[in-house]
């Protein structure tokens, strides 16, 4: 009944629209939870063709068994991620959830075997806590079923956890706490003084302490001490009167100072040591590190400290002597990215993700010495099916940077971007794909995404990190903040340069492709460049700033004010209003691919919605997907699956052309 609901809404939406030239045809898959309207049936061949990378998998570690000799870790065996448990280096999977949404963050109980993992519905992203026990399966919810909630971490005890919510007031990112055996303890220890999002990290050892992250913005976040016997707050790190990056790792072994990893002072986050003692200052520990450093774990024991540095998108491991400060890289690990590093029980073993260009995210394990700068071998865990697909072929990107428009000591600016390209001498049609954020930053791991369009489509794959993303110091990351936003499309058209150069790339024949505010982008690049290029995919796009930061949910408003601008401040809504892709599409002289998720809390359907109705209402090709079960992206593999089906099909239509073109790649299947 509820899907039937859903789908009468969103067909009862569309009457609502301006009157087109012709009414769009409408057509749903998935048990009509797929609405897509001027989507052509995906023809047979395609289905097929692109079955195996459709069914390519990866594993990410999540958490430690209570005996720290296996480990818990998700991947999907059916629609969406699970956890599932692994006793010993390539062993059987089993999986324990078994649910139709994926299942977010694990975090066992110190002590004890039980786990908390979150979960919401239909990627609304108002995620629940649960208690599961994992050997019989049973979950109990935590928490109230309605507010938005994460972030969950145990006392040391394994009785109490500590989580953000925004149960008081539907808007404010407060700190709770209760009691795992009764939620009906829950309450909140620390009203959020501002509208940005509080989280806690870490409890001290005697439970009377947490160490708090308060996030503003990408260029401002705070580490506060908070004392749940008095509830005063104190703030140890960034704010105010030294706007900085700042994030909390832990206490260290006496409880009289913390870990975090700070950009104050520095172009690049360090690991930093802070005294609790009033007006103390950080001691930087990484100062030989000229990247970010980011992904800090500390043992149980609090000798050792394993982070990662971002070292041009690729992740570096490093091990750190709590003692001495004296840290040392971490040879034997393949060139990739790294995620997810945590100590086993004992602290015998450092568990991590690892995924590269050629091979998709499997769990690896480091053997550590009794030394905290020594360890031993690197063993794999899991081993991801690739859809019977030969490994061989899949193909790692270059690392290019092309000349913008303005000038750096007297030199063009260098905008750093991944190419990916198949095999061949070309010229061969190219999609650039733009990442979000607007403060990420696109790194060298494997998609198999780019690997099917490169096999399927014959395409090159270009990946800029334009202007304003993370990773190239704060000076890069500001570039683009408020009235500069237009600079980083800006870097789009240099780009649309730098491809002319190149014998290899076809500058005639090039896509945008990108989602969320990579989705803006592609939208503003439509109609900055729309007689440079052939077609336009945006997936849940900001079509107006202006609409987006009035719709977006509450609980994120500020902080995305805090980065592109505050809509109520006059000059800055002109501005946006001059910027809308919305109120340019005129310009928009190119097809268009506009996919969707109904329940978006971060770019709201309405987003997609009237920026399909502007380019039908000038009678403009534009194909529409939207997933009344899905988010911000899809995760379901049904939805997933049809809608890479389509931009394959899209872009063979609108960028390919010659049919002759498609399935000459590398011959993976």
């Amino acid at each position: 009944m509820r899907i039937l609901v859903k789908l009468v809404i969103g067909l009862l939406c569309l009457l609502t629209l301006p009157a087109f030239a012709a009414d769009p045809e409408v057509r749903t898959a998935n048990n009509g939870n797929l609405v897509m309207q001027d989507i052509p049936p995906i023809p047979a061949e395609i289905v097929a063709d692109l079955n195996r990378y459709q069914n390519v998998r990866s594993a990410a570690f999540r958490e430690w068994a209570e005996d720290g000799r296996s480990v818990y870790i998700s991947t999907r065996f059916g629609d969406v991620d699970q956890i599932h448990r692994v006793a010993m280096p390539g062993g059987a999977r089993h999986q324990i959830t078994f649910y139709d949404e994926p299942v977010g963050g694990v975090n066992r109980q110190p002590g004890g075997r039980n786990i908390i993992f979150t979960r919401d519905a239909g990627g609304s992203e108002f995620s629940q806590i649960f208690l599961l026990d994992p050997v019989d399966g049973a979950t109990t919810m935590l928490t109230d079923g309605e507010s938005r909630n994460g972030g969950a971490t145990w006392d040391r005890d394994g009785r109490r956890i500590a989580y953000s919510s925004t149960g008081r007031n539907g808007a404010s990112n407060d700190v709770w706490m209760m009691d795992a055996d009764d939620p009906s303890s829950a309450r909140v220890v620390l009203a959020a003084p501002n509208d940005y999002y509080w989280d806690a990290t870490e409890f001290s050892a005697s439970g009377s302490k947490v160490l708090i992250s308060n996030y503003v913005s990408i260029a401002d976040s705070r580490v506060n001490l908070l004392d749940l016997d008095t509830g005063e707050i104190t703030l140890l790190a960034g704010g105010q009167a030294q706007p900085s990056a700042n994030f909390p790792v832990a206490f260290d072994d006496s409880g009289d100072g913390v870990w975090y990893v700070t950009d104050h002072g520095s172009e690049f986050r360090q690991l930093a040591w802070q005294s609790l003692a009033p007006g103390s200052t950080p001691e930087i520990v990484t100062t030989g590190i000229h990247w970010d450093v980011g992904g800090a774990q500390i043992s149980n024991d609090r000798r050792r400290i394993a982070f990662t540095a971002n070292e041009n998108g690729m992740s570096r491991v490093y091990l750190l002597d709590t003692a001495t400060r004296e840290y040392a890289s971490v040879g034997g690990i393949p060139l990739g990215l790294v995620y997810g590093m945590r100590f086993s029980p004992d602290d015998s073993q450092l568990a991590m993700t690892l995924n590269r260009a050629t091979a998709p995210g499997d769990v690896y394990v480091l053997d550590l010495d009794a030394a905290p700068l020594q360890y031993g071998k690197l063993e794999r865990w899991t081993t991801s099916e690739v859809g019977g697909l030969d490994m061989t072929q899949f193909r790692a990107p270059e690392l290019v940077s092309f000349p913008t428009f303005d000038q750096v000591d007297g030199r063009p600016r260098e905008i750093p971007a991944w190419v990916y390209t198949p095999p061949g001498k070309g010229p061969f049609p190219v999609v650039i794909s733009i990442h979000g954020g607007p403060e990420g930053q696109t790194r060298p791991g494997f998609s198999s995404t780019y690997q099917m369009w490169m096999d399927k489509l014959g395409v090159a794959v270009v990946l800029p990190n334009v202007r304003g993303s993370a990773g190239y110091g704060k000076q890069y990351l500001a570039l683009d903040n408020n009235f500069k936003r237009e600079d980083s499309v800006r870097d789009i058209g240099a780009l649309l340069d730098w491809i002319g150069t190149r014998e290899d790339l076809d500058a005639d024949r090039v896509a945008v492709f990108g989602g969320s505010y990579g989705g803006y982008m592609v939208l503003a690049s439509s109609f900055h460049f729309s007689d440079r290029l052939k077609a336009a995919v945006d997936v849940v796009g900001i079509s107006n700033f202006i609409s987006f930061l009035e719709n977006t949910q509450d609980y994120r408003r500020n902080a995305r004010r805090a980065e592109y601008g505050d809509e109520r401040d006059p000059a800055m809504r002109a501005h946006f209003e001059k910027i809308a892709p919305l109120n340019n599409v005129a310009r928009i002289k190119i097809p268009m691919l506009i996919v969707q998720g109904e329940n978006d809390p971060r770019v709201p359907v309405s987003e997609s919605a009237q920026v399909v109705a502007a380019l039908r209402a000038q009678g403009q090709s534009v194909w529409y997907m939207n997933a009344l079960n899905e988010g911000h992206g899809y995760r379901k593999k049904e939805n997933r699956d049809i809608y890479q089906q389509a931009t394959v099909l899209f872009f063979r239509e609108h960028l390919v052309g010659d049919q002759r073109q498609v399935n000459r790649g590398s011959g993976a299947n």
